[in-house]
């Protein structure tokens, strides 16, 4: 990752992109605060399943997720890399639900981005 590099003085980190600044470089300040306002891009990833998958399949592997995303060590790995685990549910973890409502407000935020930008497919 970046990060050692910025540790190393390789690089100098400008801003971080997400909401909040990163706990792993807390004193680089976020895009927002260096004069963007309400800007925010972040990379996530998850998990998805055809869409005839049966609900109790469904909520078995979102609750095999959820308690993943929850383990010591994952949290410990994605904070070394500057990441955030999910924090889509109240208790900072994730549900189908919850990534579906994200994924929802994903699409709507760069579909707006796309038509505010005039980009078109060639």
């Amino acid at each position: 990752s970046c990060i050692g590099h910025i540790r190393d003085g390789r690089l100098r980190a400008l801003a971080t992109t997400g909401a909040h600044r990163s706990p792993a470089l807390p004193e680089v300040p976020t895009v927002a605060e260096s004069g963007f306002p309400g800007f925010e891009a972040t990379a996530w990833f998850g998990v998805q399943a055809p869409a005839r998958t049966p609900p109790a399949i469904v909520a078995l592997l979102g609750a095999a997720i959820d308690a993943a995303t929850k383990e010591p060590t994952y949290r410990a790995r994605l904070a070394e890399l500057g990441a955030d685990p999910p924090g889509l549910t109240p208790d900072g973890g994730t549900s189908p639900e919850a990534f579906t409502r994200f994924v929802r407000a994903e699409i709507a935020k760069w579909a707006e981005v796309v038509r505010i930008s005039g980009a078109t497919v060639d």
